[in-house]
């Protein structure tokens, strides 16, 4: 059953999309009500619905600012915009603001309405699509170099302001180059996807996986100190060396890691300096024997 979520302050146009929606063609439609601008953000921002359908008029606030407001928390619900005016203007605001279609009310029909539900939601995993194109590493569905500095920068703004630490773990899969060279490009790539599976699986959702290089992925640790981020790292890598990692047709593999961890704002004054001091620990890690975890501080790298 598909969720759409209604928000506007007439409870009659409310009973008047009801009825339309009775008399869609195809489709199993749950609809929910609220009256309210702030009501309605709330549940809007909670997500789980499919598409919504949002008031220009909502008592002495309107449905545009309501766009930007969502959408700067990072909503990603599709959503039709309703306006009892027929101008131009309006319809040119609402798509800048962010809304995927256009409705006058005294206009709307059930065929119109069901049409436009199905462009919304049609487009809408469009550019779900899109995005996770432009964020994601193909191959092993992490986040990518790019996505991964722009949420460190996010992240570093957040610790900043609430005087929170913030710490990075750099990890490389140790001894790559020879699993490429003995049992080909395709075990190789199925080896980087499975460390990518169980290194999320080692982190609480508010962190982040990343793949930044070749056999090399990113941890963004948020609110954790530097204690806190090596036994992140540890667990994280004994989650790669404990099992044979599977590469294909029946072939497992013993694979190894290495990590380097620092923290801001302990280990660096800036992000840039907390990836370089991180790396660092990372190489001394490697140099000490892989499969292990290298603090900044135990490489002498702290600001």
């Amino acid at each position: 059953m598909t969720r759409v979520l209604v928000i506007d302050d007439d409870r009659l146009q409310y009973r008047l999309l009801q009825e339309h929606f009775k008399n869609f063609r195809r489709g199993v439609y749950e609809l929910e009500w609220s009256e309210t601008y702030e009501d309605g953000l709330e549940r809007l921002l909670k997500g789980g619905f499919a598409v919504c359908l949002l008031d220009f008029r909502l008592g002495d606030r309107d449905g545009l600012q309501l766009i930007r407001e969502a959408t700067l928390k990072g909503c990603r619900t599709p959503i039709v915009f309703l306006t009892a005016e027929s101008s131009e203007n309006i319809d040119i605001q609402a798509m800048e603001a962010g809304a995927l279609d256009y409705l006058v009310k005294g206009e709307i029909n059930p065929r119109s309405l069901e049409r436009s539900l199905r462009y919304a939601l049609k487009l809408g995993e469009t550019l779900d699509a899109l995005r996770r194109l432009a964020t994601r590493d193909e191959l092993t569905g992490l986040i990518n170099r790019r996505e991964y500095d722009r949420i460190l920068a996010e992240e570093e703004d957040r610790a900043d302001r609430f005087g929170q630490p913030l710490a990075l773990a750099i990890i490389d899969i140790d001894l790559f180059k020879s699993v490429n060279d003995t049992h080909g490009h395709v075990a190789g790539d199925a080896v980087l996807r499975e460390v990518a599976r169980r290194l999320a699986l080692s982190i609480r959702t508010v962190d982040r996986a990343a793949r930044i290089g070749g056999e090399e992925f990113a941890l963004i640790l948020v609110q954790t100190d530097r204690e806190s981020a090596v036994a992140v790292a540890r667990r994280a890598i004994a989650s790669i060396s404990q099992n044979p990692v599977p590469a294909g047709e029946g072939l497992k593999l013993k694979i190894t890691a290495s990590a380097g961890v620092a923290e801001l704002p302990d280990d660096a004054p800036n992000v840039v300096s907390l990836f370089a001091a991180a790396d660092k620990a990372l190489y001394a890690a490697k140099a000490r024997g892989r499969n292990r975890v290298v603090s900044a501080m135990e490489a002498g790298e702290t600001k």
